[in-house]
């Protein structure tokens, strides 16, 4: 396995740790709180977007370099 390689596995697995771990913040941000559903439901799809976004953003670099 090489240099590279390595890194992209690393990143991948401790960057999906970190949004677990940013979930249950969140969610135990609304409980702790006493929010009402809608403002949780507002909390994880904001930070849904994030996620995706980043998602978004490796599935488009990994198109653009193998044409």
């Amino acid at each position: 396995m090489s240099e590279q390689q390595f890194s992209n596995v690393s990143l991948m697995f401790c960057l999906s740790g970190l949004i677990i771990i940013m979930v249950f913040i969140i969610w135990d941000l609304g409980k702790k709180s006493k929010a009402d559903k809608m403002s949780v439901v507002i909390l994880f799809v904001v930070l849904g977007l994030g996620f995706s976004g980043f998602l978004f953003k490796n599935m488009l670099l990994e198109f653009m370099f193998k044409q």
